[in-house]
Formats: C-alpha cells, structure tokens, sequence
C-alpha cells in the first residue's frame, strides 16, 4: 500500500529512515514530510547540511514518482536543481512540501519547497525523475 505508515516502514532501515524523515502525506500529486535537524545532520555553525537538505527533498520527489508508476515500474533521479535560500538550526524541524510539475509516461517533475518550523523558506529544490519499464 502507498500510505505515510508503508513508507515509514520502507524506509526506516534505508538513508530516509537513518536521517529521520516522517512521512506525513503521500498522494499521486503532492508528498509531504517532516525532518528534525540533529547534530549529525549538520555542517558548521550547527545548521542543516545542504546535503541532508537535498536528499531530504529528492526522497519526496522519488515517492511521489512512486505513487504514479505503474506496476512492476521503477524510478531513479536524473537531474536536480537546489537553490538555498535559508537555514535551518540544529533542534529545528523543516518540513517539505513536494508537488507533481509534470507526470507523464516516462519522466516526472517535481518540486519541493523545504519550510523551517517558523514557516520561512530554507531551499527549493526541483527534480526529475525517469520511470524505468519492468
């Protein structure tokens, strides 16, 4: 099933799940999750890695790819574009917000906007994702 919990469970022995995320909504247009920004997820100054952020981001696109293949299919990322705008301090949760801007037969794009807990932007990242046939 492609529900918040089955994703929760696929993920948590895999990178998703060792950098925290919470999967809190997924559908066939729009994926949402949360991270808490833990020491281990940080560069200096004790803000969010522009690493985790991306990666935090195309997680998102990849399940909301997921939630659209079809059966057997499978997905891999092929381009990404980030753009830092803020950061995002140690014990502070971000939260992505990922949306379908284009799902057609053999690729997907996206884009997720990565909020802090006070609402502002930290990054906006947008990718594309290829859909491989079974």
């Amino acid at each position: 099933m492609n529900t918040p919990a089955s994703f929760q469970a696929l993920f948590a022995p895999l990178f998703p799940g060792l950098m925290g995320m919470e999967i809190l909504e997924a559908a066939a247009d729009r994926v949402v999750a949360s991270l808490r920004v833990r020491a281990d997820l940080c560069t200096t100054g004790e803000i969010l890695h522009g690493g985790a952020l991306m990666a935090f981001a195309d997680t998102l696109g990849a399940v909301g790819t997921f939630m659209n293949l079809p059966a057997g299919a499978r997905t891999t990322t092929i381009d990404s574009s980030t753009k830092f705008i803020r950061a995002a301090p140690l014990g502070s949760t971000v939260v992505g917000e990922c949306t379908a801007l284009h799902r057609g037969r053999t690729t997907t794009v996206w884009q997720t906007l990565v909020k802090s807990d006070a609402g502002k932007l930290c990054g906006v990242v947008t990718q594309t994702q290829l859909i491989l046939p079974s």
